[in-house]
């Protein structure tokens, strides 16, 4: 089971949240001038990588609210929380700074 820590919740089984893709992805300034390529990059390219990734989760079934969380995408290990409108945290060999730390097996370090 994996937990995730809702910044406003607390730990809660993952069944209650849904992913919302990449986080910090900017919003066009104006989506009415880009070209139907620029426009589908944008909808549909998004980075898969190996490792830390930066996402959006809702809280779907709990308070609803929307947050950012730094997952493995190797152990699937949450490193870190935020909420949106927070700086992305620094993560380094597992070292977090300014954010809730947790694991697959457990929940708030």
């Amino acid at each position: 089971m994996l937990l995730i820590e809702c910044p406003w919740c607390g730990p809660r089984d993952e069944t209650e949240y849904h992913y919302g893709g990449e986080a910090h992805v900017a919003y066009p300034a104006d989506p009415s001038q880009l070209s139907d390529e620029e426009w589908s990059k944008f909808l549909f390219y998004r980075a898969n990588p190996k490792g830390l990734f930066a996402e959006r989760w809702v809280h779907s079934t709990g308070c609803r609210r929307w947050f950012n969380a730094v997952r493995d995408t190797v152990s699937y290990d949450i490193k870190a929380v935020y909420k949106p409108g927070e700086k992305k945290p620094q993560i380094d060999a597992g070292n977090v700074a300014g954010a809730k730390v947790q694991s697959v097996k457990g929940g708030a370090k």
